[in-house]
This record gives structure tokens, sequence and C-alpha cells, in this order.
């Protein structure tokens, strides 16, 4: 059990979980991909193996299609986020949980940090993701909904991407992206200048 081995699974499983925070399935879908064609050196724990099944990978390809889809619809999108707040970090443990055992850590001890590191990392993603959409439905009555969903899976791909290729790059990603979506609802609650009364 090498040290740097699980150093960078513990940073691909943090760069995971912040993703999920933003989309549920598609974090998992290019991790089932990852490590169904060994791309990167992902592997998963034995107890995973299920992730990169086929069956898992068409679920997951239909999951995040549906998902991406029914984002960009405004009523829709606040039922995801409502159902994402228990989902996402579910998801995230997962995906944590599978790439350490595939580092060979302990399975319960996997499942404990994927608990206490995917989880609340997820959750913290969805509720600033959630934060965002809120400030842009009373500033925009809705209308920008779609175009930072569409943001947001760009990011989640990008930070997945940045997770399995460059782990070491994933704090860095992680402090811009919540400095950006900071930024981003901050703008959003910004109270509008009036016009001077003549």
């Amino acid at each position: 059990m090498e040290p740097t081995a699980i150093a960078l699974a513990v940073l691909l499983g943090l760069g995971l979980s912040a993703s999920t925070g933003l989309n549920t399935f598609l974090p998992l879908l290019l991790l089932s991909a990852a490590a169904r064609f060994h791309v990167a050196g992902i592997e998963l724990g034995q107890r995973f193996d299920w992730l990169s099944s086929d069956v898992a990978i068409i679920i997951l390809i239909v999951a995040s299609v549906v998902e991406i889809i029914a984002d960009k619809i405004p009523a829709v999108d606040h039922f995801l986020d409502s159902i994402g707040t228990f989902i996402r970090p579910l998801a995230a443990t997962v995906a944590t949980a599978s790439v350490l055992t595939g580092a060979d850590v302990n399975p319960t001890v996997a499942a404990v940090v994927g608990l206490m590191i995917g989880a609340p990392t997820s959750l913290g993603f969805h509720t600033l993701k959630a934060g965002t959409r809120i400030a842009s439905s009373a500033a925009t009555f809705g209308c920008a909904n779609p175009i930072l969903s569409l943001i947001e899976d760009v990011i989640s791909l990008g930070l997945t991407l940045i997770a399995i290729f460059i782990p070491l790059f994933v704090p860095v990603a992680i402090a811009l992206l919540v400095w950006l979506l900071w930024r981003v609802a901050k703008r959003l609650r910004a109270p509008k200048p009036t016009a001077p009364a003549y």
C-alpha cells in the first residue's frame, strides 16, 4: 500500500466528489469508462467491479443524458436539485470508496473515507450550485438557468478529466471553482441600480 497511490486516489476521489455536486452521473460515467478501458491507470476495488460493467455503463450513459437534458428545463431543474441533495453525496461516496479500494485500501476504511470526504464535498458543491440557481431565478426569472446548467456540465466534465488525468491539480481546480461559483452568486444577488427619479 504505497502512500503516493493512496494520496492520488484521495485526490481523484475529491475531484470526482466535487464534480458530482454539479452533475450526478457524468463523473461516475467517466470513472466507469476509465476503469473499463484502463485509462490513466484507473482501477476500482474488487467490490466495485460492477461499476465498470456493460450494464452499469449503459445505465450511466442514459442517466447522464437524461440529467443533462432535464436540468435545462426550468421547472424540472428545481426538482433535480431537491433530490440531488440526497443522491449526489451518495454518488460521491461510491466514487471515492471505489478508487480508494483500487489503491488497496481496506474496503471498510475506504467506505468511511468516502463518506467523510466524498459526501461533504459533493453536498458543499451541490449547495453552492443550488444557491447560484436560486439567485439566477430571482434575477432573471429562470431564463439564465439553462445557460448556467450548461456551464455546470462543462465544469463537471473538466473537473472530472482533471481528477482522472492530473489529480495533483484537483485542489487548485476546486479552489478556483469555489471562487467562481461564489462570484457568480454574489453578482446575481447584487441589487440592480435604479434609475434616478426626476
